[in-house]
């Protein structure tokens, strides 16, 4: 039978549909008996809140992962995780070539939006070396884990929290299994081990640094001066983003710590908030200064086209280059001896003045709400919103009104507002015309 109409869907709206069908039926799967450790039906609005957490790989809470799903419920998670991660249809797209099906031009071009690549040219080829990757990691990452873990909950647990674990971090979502030690606990019976920290550090950067940046390693290797500028801007301000705040929480926040445990700590949660949501130590313990930190961390998030979330790293960093050529007066702003057109500037500045909006918003919301301090109501906005998942333990007392609209806010954040504003308003077409220029004076 054929349909009366024909819905035609653009491409930031078939990006929207796949994220909200795919949270939808986890939110459903979530809420059956099989799915809680009791076997009772979990109510929508927590079911909704889980699923939507899991697959804009968020990591907020309001359930112990360990202690109130059930062996099905962990796997529908990791599931939203690892499509959420990877993109609804980067998955789709996998699947696809799996069935032996063609893949259309209009599927390649969503295919390109979905991972932020530069042209459509070997999208395919390039979808499949990132889910072969992917896998591959997460392998390496779950053995690397597996001694500490087996020695912890037995062989067939502790193979298990690897895996678990290690989709978890290279996905940057942040779910954890280890409330079997002490509900909503995080990593903090791990904060004096090295191989749990640096695994899991090495985890979050390879999955947050983009798939772009993979495959400029893929092709040349260590000789950083072919990588394309994207590449270039993102490792650089990685490193100083990495460097930079741990020197500061080594100084700051975890003075009474051994030496090397203080090393792991400061390194760790400089890393874990750029968008991976786990935590070695309680926030609650940390200063407002430290707290601050955080929240900026969190908002700026990884890099485009990767399993991280936040503004981006090329989005903060072109506005801060650009306002060093403000300062000395330069005519263009160039990063790496490449000229940045004045699109890339206008894009940054609307993800920016977009994102830092729904932060404020939504933590003076909550903050209403709840009657809860700004700290804690911004530091669970800036979680939400940049898809981290860090809490100072308020989300499981949360009402209804405040859980709604975090999901709203990991929901923008995974798909990205610009991608939400595109598919809802129609590009204007105003032929060759231009209005006259006229300056106007601002700062």
């Amino acid at each position: 039978m054929k349909l009366p109409f024909q819905i035609r869907l653009s491409r930031p709206q078939i990006i929207l549909a796949g994220f909200a069908a795919m949270i939808l039926i986890g939110s459903l799967l979530l809420m059956l008996p099989v799915s809680s450790a009791d076997h009772s039906v979990t109510p929508f609005i927590n079911t909704l809140f889980t699923a939507t957490s899991a697959g804009c790989v968020t990591g907020l809470v309001v359930y112990d992962t360990a202690t109130h799903w059930s062996l099905f419920g962990k796997l529908v998670l990791i599931t939203l995780i690892q499509i959420g991660g990877l993109g609804v249809v980067t998955m789709t797209t996998l699947f696809t070539r799996l069935a032996g099906k063609r893949i259309g031009l209009n599927a390649r071009s969503t295919m390109r939006d979905a991972i932020s690549a530069p042209h459509i040219g070997g999208i395919v080829q390039m979808t499949t070396f990132i889910v072969k990757m992917t896998f591959l990691f997460e392998t390496i990452g779950a053995v690397a884990m597996m001694p500490v873990f087996i020695r912890d909950f037995g062989p067939v647990k502790g193979i298990g929290a690897s895996f678990f674990h290690s989709i978890s971090a290279f996905c940057n979502a942040g779910f954890d299994l280890m409330g079997r030690r002490a509900p909503f606990s995080s990593l903090t019976a791990y904060q004096a081990d090295p191989l749990i920290n640096i695994t899991i550090i090495l985890l979050i950067l390879t999955g947050g640094i983009g798939f772009l940046t993979w495959d400029d390693m893929r092709h040349y290797k260590l000789k950083f001066h072919k990588y394309s500028t994207q590449s270039k801007l993102i490792l650089a301000s990685s490193v100083f983003l990495i460097a930079v705040p741990a020197v500061i929480f080594w100084f700051t926040e975890f003075k009474d710590l051994p030496a090397g445990e203080r090393f792991l700590t400061s390194l760790f949660h400089a890393v874990t908030p750029r968008t991976a949501g786990f935590n070695t130590a309680d926030f609650n313990s940390f200063s407002d200064n430290g707290i601050a930190l955080t929240i900026l961390l969190m908002l700026v998030g990884g890099a485009p086209g990767s399993t991280a979330g936040g503004m981006k790293i090329t989005t903060v960093a072109i506005l801060f280059i650009s306002m060093v050529s403000v300062f000395r007066q330069d005519k263009e702003t160039v990063v790496f001896r490449r000229r940045i057109p004045g699109e890339v500037f206008r894009n940054a500045s609307a993800i920016f003045f977009l994102d830092g909006t729904l932060f404020l918003l939504g933590g003076m919301l909550i903050s209403q709400a709840e009657q809860l301090p700004l700290r804690a109501a911004f530091f669970e906005s800036a979680s939400a919103v940049a898809t981290v998942g860090l809490t100072v333990g308020i989300t499981p007392g949360l009402h209804t009104f405040s859980k709604i609209l975090l999901v709203l806010m990991m929901y923008l954040g995974r798909v990205g507002g610009l991608t939400l504003i595109f598919a809802a308003v129609s590009p204007k077409n105003n032929g060759n015309a231009r209005y006259p220029e006229d300056r106007m004076t601002v700062g």
